[in-house]
């Protein structure tokens, strides 16, 4: 998944590597010749190499932290790596030399692997193996660029699995954060326009941080435990298989139950032979569908729990909630203080839209840029509409 280098103009053709389908032989299979590289092809070479080895090194450490069918996936990841760095030792030959330093990319991967092993790790791995140069590598074989494509695939999933698992509580926390930022930021601006005091802006600000991490919080709990309930309601029950066998086989409800559950006309008469004790056999096993049988997984993960949805909305509101006030908490007043809030809101609706990016797989700045205009243009139109009702009231 390298994608530091950049393929050189005079690379192109036959002037300085050998073909991507020739491998270093003659069509008729006799060993050809292969031309001397030149400075720019050995240290494109190099970089490549350093990238692979990095990039190997990193699936290694994420599959450290992790066990089973994942475990195995990334060392398989880590294989294919090592093919394309022998791929490039190959042609290097002689000037392989000693190890250059990774990109800077790759080298974080291996740090965050190495110290956290977390979704945010394949995350960036996913978007690195989406920027492979060997499609325009003409030193490349074909087989490596058709693996970087792949390798995005199986990142992406990986990726998603770990998103999965955060999307409750994940979203609770990122939307508390910058609903906080957001609005707080807003309230003290419009307050501060007004021209009241600056103690009366820090109690308003307090205030809304109060009152938005209570609402966000007892709103978090409502909406997760009711879509949890209303999950739950769809689930089918026991019932029928208590009530099969007293059922009377001329009017069967029971073929009811499984029409109104989706099934075919098909399916749901084979399951009710089968609830009836007609089948001892599991005749078809395409039909033989067990929708009252408890599940492994919990279906709900993806929605999360209402008390951890909740304290992570309220936590993250109020940290977020927090930063507009900073400076009037330290006792800065005026323009200044405005000037120092916006800023350190900036930089936070930065990070909470970068980590958006990371988590979605696109790009972390082209998100932290919209959660940052969209952040000061609410708190821009609050102040302006603040200096309105001051001078209003004035």
């Amino acid at each position: 998944m390298s994608q530091h280098a950049k393929s050189d103009p005079h690379t192109t053709g036959n002037a300085s590597a050998p073909s991507a389908s020739s491998n270093g032989a003659a069509p008729n299979g006799t060993a050809a010749t292969r031309p001397e590289p030149t400075a720019a092809d050995i240290k494109r070479w190099r970089q490549y190499l350093a990238d692979e080895r990095a990039e190997a090194a990193v699936y290694r450490d994420l599959a450290q932290n992790r066990s089973g069918e994942e475990r195995a996936i990334l060392l398989a990841l880590a294989e294919a790596e090592g093919r394309h760095e022998a791929h490039w030792l190959k042609l290097l030959g002689e000037h392989a030399g000693k190890p250059r330093h990774a990109s800077f990319r790759s080298r974080l991967l291996g740090f965050l692997a190495r110290h956290f092993g977390s979704v945010f790790v394949l995350a960036l791995a996913q978007r690195a193996e989406g920027r492979s140069p060997y499609t325009r590598e003409p030193s490349a074989t074909p087989a490596m660029a058709a693996d970087e494509q792949i390798h995005e695939e199986v990142v992406r999933g990986l990726a998603t699995r770990g998103r999965n698992r955060l999307a409750g509580t994940f979203r609770a926390a990122v939307f508390g954060a910058n609903d906080g930022l957001v609005s707080n930021l807003s309230l003290v601006m419009g307050m501060a326009a007004t021209g009241v005091g600056s103690g009366v802006v820090l109690l308003s600000g307090i205030s809304g941080l109060l009152a938005g991490a209570f609402s966000m919080g007892a709103g978090e709990f409502v909406s997760v435990r009711s879509q949890r309930e209303l999950l739950a309601a769809t689930r089918p029950t026991q019932v029928t298989l208590v009530a099969a066998p007293q059922l009377d086989i001329e009017h069967n409800e029971l073929l009811l139950v499984y029409l109104a559950r989706g099934m075919s006309r098909e399916a749901a008469e084979h399951r009710v032979a089968e609830r009836m004790g007609l089948f001892t056999c599991d005749c078809d096993p395409s039909l033989s569908l067990h929708p009252e049988l408890p599940e492994t997984e919990d279906e709900h993960e993806a929605v999360g729990t209402a008390w951890g949805a909740a304290l992570s909305s309220f936590c993250f509101f109020a940290s977020g909630a927090i930063v507009p006030t900073i400076p009037f908490l330290f006792g800065m007043t005026g323009i200044g203080a405005l000037i120092v809030a916006a800023v350190l809101v900036s930089i936070a609706l930065l990070a909470t839209g970068g980590t958006v990016g990371l988590l979605s797989g696109t790009s972390p700045l082209t998100r932290g840029l919209r959660q940052l205009a969209i952040g000061l243009g609410a708190a821009g139109v609050t102040y302006l509409l603040g200096m309105a009702f001051g001078a209003v009231i004035a």
